[in-house]
């Protein structure tokens, strides 16, 4: 079993630009042990690079999200973050995602569907008005979770463009300074609490309201928990949805067979979708770290009480020791279980709903234009936890 302080290697591994798995991820798996990494801020953490060991660290109780807030936590920015339901262990994280999950469910979501159908569809009206080039991002890919999450939440449509600017330097690995940080997290939650006064003397029928039901009648939650929870689901339930459905386009277009039988095999778009989840090293690194409560042993490591361990999951889902040809593209590939909506307590609230939007957003593009293509430059998010295309022009 593997003890002994080694010295930390530099990490994230991955090239911002593009959507490759860095081959240090593939060195690592084969290494004995777990992977010493330092980053640009915080202490030194243990690294799971393996699928087995990855699903233990998100899925055991021995590890703490919550600690993280006693800690210099290991991150790529200054900034750290001060609470949230995301820095929560149970049985706090519980309450307040218990009080969001009802309206997550696969059967709520579906209720959805039709309007997410119409909504690509008349979006692929206007990209084809406007002719190509076009930019797959901007006229695409970030309206629909935008337009979805805003009438989920009750935001204001109009406002994307302010709280677009905050989301970025939210999850920004920038040289933003911790004070920088701050001031933006702190107007994203002026914003978030102007919105919940406004649904405070105007009830709709919306999550926030409910929420701020929850707050006042039943003192469920606290007015900041509050915020901070409509603050998470604004950028949860947009971000990561936006970047995924224009990487998911770029991998298809750079495996044309697997689009053509995509095409050729529509009923495949929902497999599709989990199988690009797998596929696709979404982040730049790896995730938040978790501490260790006690003395666990993890892949032949021992991690002490104290110790954070990172989680590599675009690398876990690439362990061949749990998926045939993990390297390879495979859109009618049987249901894996894939971590790449995580894994334990928190495992991401908004899966049902990202793969609704990934699914209607694909299968009608791909559809709609048999002959897309990329018709200019790739500009490439810098300096950000997610990896995807800020811009992607794309023809048809």
């Amino acid at each position: 079993m593997t003890t002994a302080e080694t010295t930390p290697i530099a990490y994230p591994f991955n090239d911002p630009e593009g959507l490759d798995l860095s081959g240090a991820y593939e060195e690592a798996r084969h290494r004995p042990g777990l992977v010493r990494v330092r980053l640009r801020y915080g202490e030194p953490a243990w690294l799971a690079t393996r699928y087995a060991d990855a699903r233990l660290v998100l899925g055991d109780r021995r590890f703490s999200r919550a600690e993280a807030l006693n800690r210099d936590t290991p991150r790529q920015g200054e900034g750290q973050m001060d609470g949230g339901i995301l820095s929560m262990d149970p049985p706090d994280h519980t309450r307040l995602r218990t009080l969001v999950a009802k309206a997550f469910t696969v059967h709520q979501v579906e209720k959805l569907r039709p309007y997410v159908r119409e909504l690509t569809h008349s979006l692929l009206d206007e990209l084809e008005a406007a002719g190509p080039p076009a930019d797959l991002v901007d006229r695409y890919a970030l309206p629909i979770p935008v337009a979805v999450i805003c009438r989920l939440l009750g935001v204001p449509e109009e406002d994307r463009p302010k709280f677009r600017v905050w989301s970025d330097a939210a999850l920004s690995t920038s040289s933003l300074t911790a004070a920088e940080w701050e001031r933006n997290r702190e107007e994203l939650r002026a914003y978030m609490a102007r919105l919940v006064q406004e649904h405070r003397e105007a009830p709709r029928d919306d999550i926030m309201t409910s929420l701020i039901e929850a707050r006042d009648q039943g003192d469920r939650l606290s007015e900041l928990e509050l915020v901070d929870l409509c603050v998470g689901i604004l950028v949860a339930g947009h971000e990561t949805t936006a970047t995924q459905i224009p990487n998911f386009v770029m991998v298809l277009l750079d495996h044309p067979d697997e689009l053509r039988r995509l095409r050729e095999e529509p009923e495949l778009i929902k497999g599709s979708v989990e199988e690009l989840m797998r596929f696709v090293p979404l982040g730049v690194g790896a995730s938040q770290a978790r501490y260790a409560t006690e003395d666990i042993e993890v892949g032949g490591t021992l991690v002490r009480a104290g110790e954070p361990v990172l989680v590599a999951v675009g690398s876990a889902n690439r362990d061949a020791l749990r998926f045939d040809e993990p390297g390879r593209l495979n859109v009618a590939r049987p249901a894996t279980q894939h971590l790449g909506f995580g894994h334990g307590v928190h495992h991401c609230l908004g899966a049902p709903l990202a793969r609704l939007e990934l699914q209607e957003a694909l299968g009608a593009l791909i559809g709609r234009f048999p002959n897309l293509h990329l018709a200019g430059d790739v500009v490439w998010k810098d300096q950000m936890l997610v990896r995807g295309p800020r811009v992607m022009p794309v023809g048809w």
